[in-house]
């Protein structure tokens, strides 16, 4: 990584969540020199505890925050373009409830929502017959009509890890478990101390700050001010995962009498994701659990509309995450704004502080962009933004081959289950060809389809270092992997970072040693 004399990076990002990933994936393929810290592992917060869509905000349009659906609607396809594997496109059924909003505003919604941020690939809204439809059957025999709309599916952990894996292949320092403890300003420059796990401490000299710390946000202006702050409203959003409550491949979103949304979605293919919840959260962000009020009340939402009624004895799994919205005001949590915000600190020219807060998953790169016009406000352009039409790692192969690319991998390891090499395609597209290597194996089986030699890449170039790293962040195989199987996982992690050295993270493989589709 290239370094400006007297100082040990142009920007050091505090926060290891998608906008702190995305920030340093853009900023070092324009020429920046960066260093990321993440106190935890890279989506180890927020990032990881969304409902797992890249979609406009539907339900946006009635707090008239068109700017950003029309954004997200835009998003949806260029994100969907650069991360095929990651990504993929999901039709939505809405149940026309008629005690709740009229169907002339829903269609007035979704005439809105089709148009305003230019769709081309997705498939329009239609309206169905849900008696003559299969997304009908597993409903209560009163929802009589309904509309189905797109949106789409991200693995959200995992895009976050590819903005990282990118960022670093382009020069960034990436440094997960590793705390900002000491931020101050000094002759023109960030002094910053990180200390890794190991209680090792370490000073960066940095031209800029990024506080991407998500519901820590303030926490680190704090640190850089001296001063209490509270800019931030954290909201908490849950979500329960239960045995399969359907057999086709759309999702649902369900109105509420309370005005709230949920989603019911196909998830993991055993099973069915339901969420999510809003209420503030006032006490530690990282000791954030589902409470047994947002079980009932997600539970008994989803039995207004399934004719088998949702119980407890469904559940297999269920998350919670903190989203720290911009406050602005709002009376309920659900109202308050989803955009994003960005702040400038730089008190008497002294070295700039950039705040982030707020968003959502589906703006993160349109974010970056907007933080690398400061940036550039602060220290100079360098290069021009890119990052809308190059591909995220592993996602270099045609926008609807998915197919043809596990037919590929299936030619390089005909020994290996067809399930594990959907999987492997859906989590690295390309990539899966370095996990499977020359002899097209897995490696020794340790369960669930995962093999030693998946596990050694994500140690290697995925920064894993504990298995839940691996089993709910790089994956979900902590719902398929047996009790026995993740013991084996951890004696096996256990051992192969005994023999890693400390800092190495490998590069990804060149390109052109993969038997890469041609991306159109």
């Amino acid at each position: 990584m290239g370094k400006t004399a007297n100082f040990d990076c142009d920007i050091l990002i505090v926060g290891g969540g998608i906008n702190g990933a995305g920030i340093a994936r853009d900023a070092s393929g324009r020429g920046y020199s960066v260093i990321l810290a993440e106190m935890n592992d890279l989506a180890s917060g927020t990032s990881s505890a969304s409902t797992k869509l890249i979609h406009g905000g539907l339900r946006y349009l009635e707090h008239y925050e068109f700017r950003l659906v029309r954004e997200a609607l835009i998003e949806r396809e260029i994100l969907w373009n650069i991360a095929p594997h990651i990504i993929h496109p999901l039709r939505f059924v809405l149940p026309h409830h008629r005690g709740l909003r009229p169907a002339w505003l829903l269609r007035l919604g979704l005439f809105l929502y089709d148009h305003l941020g230019g769709r081309k690939l997705l498939p329009p809204t239609r309206t169905l017959n849900l008696r003559q439809h299969e997304s009908g059957t597993p409903l209560r025999d009163s929802f009589v009509r309904g509309f189905e709309y797109s949106d789409a599916w991200v693995q959200d952990a995992r895009l976050v890890v590819l903005n990282a894996r990118d960022a670093a292949d382009r020069g960034a320092e990436i440094l997960t478990r590793t705390r900002v403890v000491g931020l101050e300003r000094r002759d023109g420059a960030f002094e910053a101390t990180l200390e890794d796990d190991a209680g090792q401490a370490r000073k960066v000299r940095a031209r800029l700050v990024i506080n991407a710390a998500g519901p820590w946000v303030d926490s680190v202006l704090g640190l850089a001010t001296g001063t209490s702050q509270s800019n931030v409203r954290l909201v908490q959003g849950s979500h329960i995962v239960v045995r399969r409550l359907y057999a086709h491949d759309r999702a649902y979103i369900f109105q509420n009498a309370d005005n709230r949304i949920i989603f019911a979605i196909p998830y993991e293919g055993e099973f069915t994701l339901i969420g999510t919840t809003d209420r503030d959260y006032r006490d530690d962000p990282s000791q954030v659990v589902i409470t047994e009020a947002e079980v009932d009340y997600l539970l008994t939402s989803a039995s207004e509309y399934f004719k088998r009624p949702v119980t407890h004895a469904d559940l297999v799994w269920s998350y919670s995450g903190v989203r720290p919205l911009y406050d602005d005001g709002a009376s309920q949590a659900q109202q308050a704004t989803r955009d994003y915000v960005l702040k400038l600190d730089r008190p008497d020219g002294g070295a700039p502080l950039i705040n982030i807060f707020g968003g959502k998953i589906t703006t993160y790169r349109r974010l970056a962009e907007s933080a690398l016009k400061l940036i550039e406000q602060q220290l100079g352009a360098r290069g021009t933004a890119w990052t809308s039409t190059q591909p995220l790692p592993g996602g270099d192969f045609p926008l609807r081959e998915m197919d043809q690319l596990v037919v590929a991998l299936q030619q390089r390891a005909p020994s290996v289950p067809i399930n594990a090499l959907r999987r492997l395609s859906r989590a690295y597209g390309t990539l899966a060809y370095d996990i499977l290597g020359p002899g097209g194996s897995l490696g020794e089986m340790i369960g669930g389809g995962l093999g030693t030699n998946e596990v050694d890449f994500l140690i290697e170039r995925e920064w894993a270092a504990v298995p839940d790293d691996v089993l709910w962040r790089r994956s979900k195989l902590g719902l398929h992997l047996s009790e026995d199987e993740q013991l084996r996982l951890a004696a096996y992690m256990t051992q192969a970072l005994a023999k890693r050295e400390p800092t190495s993270i490998k590069p990804l493989s060149d390109a052109s040693s993969k038997e890469t589709l041609s991306h159109d």
